[in-house]
């Protein structure tokens, strides 16, 4: 039995797996160790069996379906009969912009800040509560999302598609969101409408992409106004058509009025924040949508990995995150398992990461290290065993 075989048997026959709702309808299916073929078409009737299955195999991974089926140990789709599937995200750091270029702790901290946005998409615009919601870190790079709601379990993947197209923004059009209005300016109304001007204008009560959008301006003149000059200019010069001098009318422009009136919808009360309105509200809608894996959203068959069970490539537990504590969460503190044994290893490239709330700085070679990063460093192929543990 190799180390993580050793040690992932050890956590099985002591741990206490979070079975899903309705767990006796879920088809089950594992990696072992030093195999690449998956062992599925599983079902258990019982916590029991199933901590058996664990207890004797200790894989590498554990998977259960998003559906639900009347005979979930068939070995064909059409005779298991699909009875309906949860909605399931699953973000990953490696969908994020540049991701090659983050840490491993750098791409954890990112890949949370689009969960919580995609948590804002599924509580605020779609109405769905926090207990009809489930997070879980997913033991890797990334988060998943459960959510269970009667309303959700029927719809196709077309349907589970195009709220993947909403969260995303795709086919958003501005022109719905943003209304333009001619108005008569003050002390010409008797010159008819030759001495008019249009307003540009979103409406405050919308909700959906229209609030995002409205709130989304909010924020950034809120952020510029608060900006040391130079900086604030800079940053509003960077947006398509912008120059020095409107981004200098546009600083000196940011008044608590004017800030209270874009609150109301009203954005365009001088030249320079009309000509800024559309550019801006086009890079805000980029930055405001959404992030998730979509074949995982639109597979109605798809296979998730079990809170409570191991990742096999990092040794990490797929943890329950609280979504009010999301914010305080730390995968590399809150999903370890494992001891602080040492455990003697050979590292082969530099290493620095903060694990349990302890920094390492590992170079090149031997070491010793606690049970929880060995485990972490063999897992991701960092390290190798210096001496047999079993």
């Amino acid at each position: 039995m190799n180390f993580l075989k050793k040690r992932f048997h050890r956590y099985y026959l002591h741990s206490r797996i979070l079975l899903p709702e309705r767990f006796e309808r879920r088809e089950y299916a594992f990696m072992l160790f030093d195999e690449d073929t998956m062992h599925r078409h599983m079902a258990f009737s019982s916590r029991e069996q199933l901590s058996r299955y664990l207890h004797s195999h200790a894989p590498a991974h554990v998977y259960y379906s998003s559906a639900y089926y009347r005979t979930p140990s068939a070995a064909t789709m059409r005779e298991k009969q699909w009875m309906g599937a949860d909605l399931i995200f699953d973000l990953d750091a490696d969908h994020l912009p540049q991701a090659e270029q983050l840490s491993y702790t750098e791409a954890l901290v990112e890949v949370k800040k689009e969960m919580q946005k995609l948590l804002s998409f599924l509580h605020d615009d779609f109405g769905f509560g926090k207990n009809e919601t489930r997070v879980y870190f997913s033991g890797g790079r990334g988060y998943h999302c459960h959510v269970s709601h009667k309303a959700v379990l029927s719809l196709g993947s077309q349907e589970r598609r195009e709220i993947i197209d909403y969260i995303m923004g795709r086919g958003l059009d501005l022109s719905e969101i943003v209304r333009e209005r001619s108005i008569p300016r003050e002390g010409d109304a008797r010159y008819g409408q030759r001495f008019t001007h249009k307003t540009i204008e979103i409406d405050p009560s919308s909700g959906g992409w229209t609030r995002r959008i409205l709130e989304g301006l909010v924020a950034f003149y809120e952020r510029i106004r608060h900006m040391e000059r130079e900086d604030a200019i800079r940053e509003l010069t960077k947006i398509e058509g912008i120059g020095r001098k409107t981004a200098e009318e546009l600083y000196g422009g940011l008044t608590d009025e004017r800030i209270a009136r874009i609150k109301r919808g009203k954005l365009d009360q001088a030249t320079g924040f009309k000509r800024i309105a559309i550019p801006l509200m086009k890079n805000l809608a980029v930055s405001l949508t959404g992030e998730a894996d979509e074949p995982v959203t639109t597979d109605i068959k798809r296979l998730i990995r079990l809170p409570g069970s191991l990742h096999g490539k990092t040794g990490l537990r797929v943890t329950p995150v609280d979504i009010d504590g999301m914010e305080g969460f730390d995968p590399l503190r809150d999903a370890v398992v494992f001891g602080d044994e040492p455990v003697k290893i050979i590292i082969n490239k530099p290493v620095e990461i903060t694990m349990n709330e302890q920094t390492f700085k590992l170079e090149k070679g031997d070491a010793e290290v606690p049970e929880y990063l060995a485990v972490f460093l063999v897992a991701r192929r960092n390290a190798v065993i210096k001496k047999s543990m079993e």
